[in-house]
């Protein structure tokens, strides 16, 4: 039987989630579109929305998904007008708000199922299931010497190397200990480095999960890059191109001595838990050690105090969060499903 469940794409920034979010695109049934911005500012400002019950308050949430810059909305190239008329004549949650949204990105392609593709969303799977309580998460892992060679790289990234490796290894760590408590069968993880070496067995597993049938388009994501990847985003040229292997293991090249140590001295562990092997290289200086512990220091006082504060605004919610828009969602938020009239005899 086929699903209709939400799917939602993650992992530490450049460890491949955007050739992942093409070959799901790529799928018949699937519609992943480029990274949007609003789920979770949304989610963040949710008390400024009012109660949803209130089609007014519908209305300006959708004006603020639609309108703002911020939120990329302009990128999935939909009817602002039609899109705004469907939030507003839409389920009062919030989560269903958000959903009409990415629905509408899937009915552009004429596709059933939707969903999302943010690194960051490792961070948010609380908030992911608040709104969409059906949701399937995909995780893909990189080795992490190769993300951080990669962030640094990055136009748009400005942070040091050591809250790279911090991200890697918050990424890991969500998958060793946050994943084994979501719901049964909403979490699947893959590895980069296996994916694009086999990416038909891999994907097949993936599909599985996902309950679609595996279509080969999926194998060759650079087929809809041109629909799916903005073209600012020239970070993205090589999801143009054929699967390769060519870049795994390409931090060889990319990272100077320091920083191997310092991602195989802090990150060791977690590298040989995923299957990537150690240099062997010497334990990184001490002084880079301390600014790393103070990095992630840092980093994870921000995740407690933003944790803590979601805790306190929950109290305040005038409205139930979660999406009614799949018949799991339907089923969970306790609405009555449509009833057949049975047809009278003789008509």
């Amino acid at each position: 039987m086929q699903t209709d469940r939400p799917i939602f794409i993650l992992g530490c920034p450049r460890s491949g989630t955007t050739m992942l979010q093409l070959m799901l695109h790529a799928h018949p049934r699937v519609a992943i579109p480029p990274e949007t911005r609003f789920m979770i500012s949304a989610y963040q400002r949710r008390l400024q929305f009012g109660d949803l019950d209130d089609a007014g308050h519908r209305r300006e949430l959708g004006e603020w998904v639609v309108d703002r810059r911020q939120s990329r909305f302009h990128e999935l190239e939909l009817e602002r007008d039609e899109v705004l008329e469907q939030i507003v004549g839409g389920p009062p949650t919030l989560g269903s708000a958000l959903g009409i949204v990415l629905r509408a990105y899937a009915a552009r392609h004429g596709k059933p199922r939707w969903g999302d593709k943010r690194p960051s969303y490792f961070q948010y799977t609380d908030v992911l299931l608040r709104l969409f309580p059906d949701a399937q998460f995909v995780h893909l892992i990189r080795d992490g010497r190769d993300c951080v060679a990669s962030l640094k790289e990055m136009p748009w990234y400005n942070g040091t190397v050591y809250s790279a490796v911090s991200a890697w290894a918050e990424a890991i760590d969500f998958a060793r200990y946050g994943a084994p408590k979501l719901p049964g069968g909403s979490y699947h993880e893959l590895r980069y480095e296996d994916l694009t070496a086999e990416p038909e067995a891999h994907l097949r597993r993936l599909c599985e999960f996902l309950g679609e049938d595996f279509d080969p388009a999926m194998c060759d994501p650079g087929a809809v890059a041109g629909v799916a990847v903005p073209a600012r985003k020239t970070w993205h040229a090589r999801t143009f191109g054929e699967v390769t292997t060519a870049r795994a293991g390409s931090w060889r090249d990319r990272l100077d001595p320091g920083e191997v140590s310092l991602c195989e001295s802090v990150l060791g562990d977690r590298l040989q838990t995923y299957g990537y092997e150690l240099t062997g290289a010497p334990k990184a200086e001490t002084s880079r050690l301390m600014s790393y512990e103070r990095t992630a220091a840092k980093r994870k006082l921000a995740r407690v105090k933003r944790i803590a504060f979601d805790r306190l605004i929950r109290l305040r919610e005038p409205n139930p969060l979660g999406a009614r828009l799949t018949s799991a969602q339907i089923v969970l938020a306790g609405v009555p499903m449509p009833r057949t009239e049975p047809v009278a005899a003789g008509r």
